[in-house]
C-alpha cells in the first residue's frame, strides 16, 4: 500500500472489508501518503463517528417530588416547572476522576477494546480538582498494563461544551494527517452541584465515554456544524475553593436560546451549501439538546420551530395558530412567555416523536453538564431499535455557558462494513432504563447531609472518605484516600464480580468484524 522505504510508516487498522486483517493485525501506510490522498482514496477514513458509547451514573438518587416538600416550595415546582423526576448525586467516595475511571474501564471491558488500540483520549469536563494536572493523565493508569503511553489529547473546559469540543477534536484528528490509524476515546463527565437554594434541584452527575473511529454506525456529518461563541458571564466558577458556580439564572437561559438561534442559523447555511437545498426540521428525524432541565429542552424545540417559521412563513399553512407570530423576530421574542407557550404547544407532536425519547437520563439523573447531550443520545439508542434508527438523521445541540454552542448532525447507518453494527450499539445500551430503575432512592435528609459533607471536605487533605462503599455499583472506582500532598488513591468496588462478567462478554468490535 506504500513504499515503506520512502516514508516513516505508521500502524493503520482497516475496519472495512477491502483489506480486513486478522484479529489483531495491522497494515502499514505512509503518513505522508495518507495526508495527500483524496476522500475517494481507500486510505481516507470513511464514515468517521461513534463506534461505541458507555454511560455511568451514581447508584443513589433523590426524588424531586420529595425535594419539593423538603424545600417548602409549591407542589409541581420541580416536577412540572422543571419537568424533572429524580436527581443523581455523588457521595464523598466519588469525584470527577473516579467516575471517568469507571466509565472508561467499563467501555474497555464491555466492548472488548484493548487500551493499546487508543491513539487519542480527550476529556471534556468543568469539574476541576487540580489547576495543573489533567483528568486525562489520571486515566492513563488504565493504559499501563498495555504499555501504551503514546496517547494524544488532554482536558477541554468550557462549562457544558467541553465534551462536544473533545468529540470534534477527536473526529478532526482521525480525518487529518496526524492520524496514526488507531481509535480515539472521548470522555464527557461532570458532577453538577449547587449551593442550597433554588438552583440545587438542577444538579446531577454522570459520565459518558465514546469510542471514535471510521466505519461507525453513528457518523458525524461533514461540513455542516453550526457554531456560535460569545463573551458572557451567565454561569461561571470564579471561586476555586468551592464546587459551586455563580449563576445569573435569567441570563443563562436567554444566552442558551440566543446561542441556539445563531447555531441553527449557521447550521442551515452550511447544510444548504453542502446539500444544495434548504434545511428545515422536517429533515431531522430526532432532535437532541443539552439538558439543564427537561422543560428547557421542550422550550428549545419550540424555539427551533419558530426559526423555521421566520425562514419559511409557509409553515403556518399547516399550523395556522403560528400566524399570530407574523412579523416577530428571533431577537425580540427571547424571554417572551406568551410566544414561548404558543411554541411549546405547537411543537407538542414534534416533541413526542423527535425529542422526548432522548430525555430519559435528563429527567432521571439531572444535569450532567458536559455529559448531558450524550446521555440524551444514550437514552435514544436504548429505546429505539436499529431498524427504527437506520438511515435517520439526529440533530444535536450543545451549549456551554460563557458561551460556546454548536449544532451538528449525526447520520445512523446499519451497514455491512460497520466496525460495530447499529444493532450491537443499541443492544449494548438496552439495559439503561432498568439500570435507572434499580438505583437506590435516599431521603432528602440523607441527600442534604451528603451535600454538606461534600462542601466541608472539598479539597481537604489529608482526608479519608467515610461513605460505605457497598452503596456503589460493582465495578465502580472510588476514592480511597487523599494524602497530605493532595494525592488521590482509588480502588475498585466489586472488582472480582466484574472480572467474571468480562470473561462472559464477547468483544462487540471483534464479533461484528467476523472474527
Amino acid at each position: 500500500c506504500c513504499n515503506a522505504g520512502a516514508y516513516a510508516p505508521v500502524k493503520y487498522f482497516k475496519f472495512n472489508n477491502r483489506k480486513r486483517c486478522p484479529k489483531v493485525s495491522f497494515i502499514l501506510v505512509s503518513a505522508v501518503a495518507m495526508a495527500s490522498t483524496t476522500e475517494s482514496s481507500p486510505h481516507w477514513p470513511q464514515n468517521v463517528g461513534i463506534l461505541g458509547l458507555e454511560i455511568y451514573f451514581p447508584r443513589q438518587y433523590v426524588s424531586q417530588q420529595e425535594l419539593e416538600v423538603a424545600d417548602g416550595v409549591s407542589s409541581g415546582k420541580y416536577t412540572i416547572g422543571l419537568e424533572q423526576k429524580n436527581m443523581g448525586f455523588c457521595s464523598d467516595r466519588e469525584d470527577i476522576q473516579s467516575i471517568c475511571l469507571t466509565v472508561v474501564s467499563t467501555l474497555f471491558r464491555r466492548y472488548g477494546v484493548s487500551p493499546a488500540r487508543i491513539g487519542r483520549l480527550e476529556v471534556g469536563t468543568e469539574t476541576i480538582l487540580d489547576k495543573s494536572k489533567s483528568v486525562k493523565s489520571v486515566l492513563m493508569q488504565l493504559f499501563e498494563d498495555s504499555g501504551n503511553h503514546s496517547v494524544e489529547g488532554l482536558d477541554t473546559t468550557n462549562a457544558c461544551y467541553g465534551g462536544t469540543s473533545a468529540l470534534f477534536n477527536s473526529v478532526n484528528w482521525i480525518e487529518s494527517s496526524s492520524w496514526d490509524g488507531r481509535l480515539a476515546l472521548v470522555v464527557a463527565a461532570d458532577i453538577a452541584v449547587y449551593a442550597a437554594g433554588p438552583a440545587r434541584p438542577t444538579g446531577g452527575a454522570g459520565a459518558v465515554a465514546m469510542l471514535i473511529g471510521p466505519n461507525a454506525p453513528l457518523v458525524l456529518e461533514r461540513g455542516v456544524r453550526g457554531t456560535f461563541m460569545d463573551h458572557t458571564y451567565d454561569f461561571y466558577k470564579p471561586h476555586l475553593s468551592s464546587e459551586y458556580p455563580t449563576v445569573d439564572g435569567a441570563k443563562t437561559l436567554s444566552c442558551y436560546l440566543r446561542a441556539l438561534d445563531e447555531s441553527y442559523g449557521d447550521y442551515c447555511k452550511k447544510a444548504k451549501a453542502v446539500h444544495g437545498e434548504e434545511f428545515s426540521l422536517d429533515k431531522a428525524d430526532f432532535i437532541l439538546f443539552h439538558s439543564p432541565f427537561t422543560k428547557m429542552v421542550r422550550k428549545s424545540l419550540g424555539r427551533l420551530l419558530f426559526s423555521d417559521v421566520v425562514r419559511f412563513p409557509s409553515v403556518t399553512d399547516r399550523q395556522p395558530e403560528l400566524q399570530a407570530l407574523a412579523g416577530r423576530t428571533l431577537k425580540d421574542t427571547v424571554g417572551d412567555r406568551s410566544v414561548e407557550q404558543l411554541l411549546v404547544k405547537s411543537s407538542t407532536a414534534m416533541w413526542n416523536e423527535k425529542t422526548e425519547p432522548s430525555t430519559l437520563t435528563g429527567r432521571n439523573i439531572g444535569n450532567m453538564y458536559t455529559a448531558s447531550l450524550y446521555g440524551g443520545l444514550a437514552s435514544l439508542l436504548a429505546q429505539k431499535s436499529a431498524a427504527e434508527l437506520n438511515g435517520r438523521r439526529l440533530v444535536m445541540y450543545s451549549y456551554g455557558s460563557g458561551m460556546a454552542a454548536s449544532l451538528f448532525s449525526i447520520s445512523c447507518r446499519d451497514a455491512s462494513d460497520a466496525a460495530v453494527t447499529l444493532d450491537a450499539l443499541c443492544q449494548s445500551l438496552s439495559s439503561l432504563p432498568k439500570r435507572l430503575l434499580s438505583r437506590d432512592v435516599v431521603t432528602t435528609d440523607e441527600y442534604s447531609a451528603t451535600m454538606d459533607l461534600r462542601e466541608k471536605t472539598h479539597h481537604a487533605a489529608p482526608y479519608t472518605p467515610v461513605t460505605d462503599v457497598s452503596k456503589l455499583w460493582p465495578g465502580t472506582y472510588y476514592l480511597d484516600s487523599i494524602d497530605d500532598m493532595h494525592r488521590r488513591q482509588y480502588k475498585v468496588y466489586g472488582a472480582e464480580e466484574v472480572k467474571s462478567e468480562a470473561s462472559a462478554v464477547p468483544s462487540l468490535l471483534t464479533v461484528t468484524n467476523g472474527h
